[in-house]
């Protein structure tokens, strides 16, 4: 016996079907339609499967696509963000912290963080391995607290 249940929802401007229809006691078959009000199809798809796997791989892609969307919904702030170090932007960070100002260090951490595109985490992570100390805006580390960080002012810097 065959059997198939329909559902429908609106995201956006998107009218989305998904239909999942067991045609034998083995096999369960998804086909999903994803249309414009224009008619434009953007999204469609066929999915087989066993039908005792049917809830098991619903919860799965449950997983994945949520996760997706979560990823792929959230875009840095900022653009540099996950990009690599330079020497020169290290040198950039080095000299902002060791500028004389009046600034409490959140505050610094945070205007850098604008100026360089980074959150201020990767700031104030990143001050401890150009030798500054992140707590104290002007101040370098001492040497036992640059060895003791793995601060790179000792190669990159010429100085510890």
């Amino acid at each position: 016996m065959t059997s198939t249940y329909h559902n429908e929802i609106k995201l956006g401007e998107v009218n989305y079907r998904l239909s999942a229809t067991t045609d034998s006691a083995e096999s369960l078959t998804l086909e999903l339609l994803g249309a414009l009000d224009s008619g434009e199809v953007i999204a469609d798809g066929r999915l087989r499967l066993p039908v005792e796997g049917g809830a098991t791989i619903g919860k799965l892609l449950s997983r994945v696509l949520g996760a997706h969307t979560r990823l792929r919904g959230r875009p840095s702030r900022y653009s540099n963000a996950n990009q690599p170090w330079t020497d020169s932007l290290d040198t950039e960070l080095r000299t902002a912290w060791l500028t004389p100002t009046d600034d409490p260090a959140p505050a610094l951490i945070r205007s850098i963080a604008d100026d360089m595109q980074r959150s201020p985490t990767a700031i104030r992570a990143r001050l401890a391995r150009v030798g500054c100390d992140p707590d104290i805006p002007g101040r370098e580390l001492s040497a036992a607290a640059a060895t003791l960080l793995g601060s790179m002012s000792g190669t990159t810097q010429g100085k510890t």
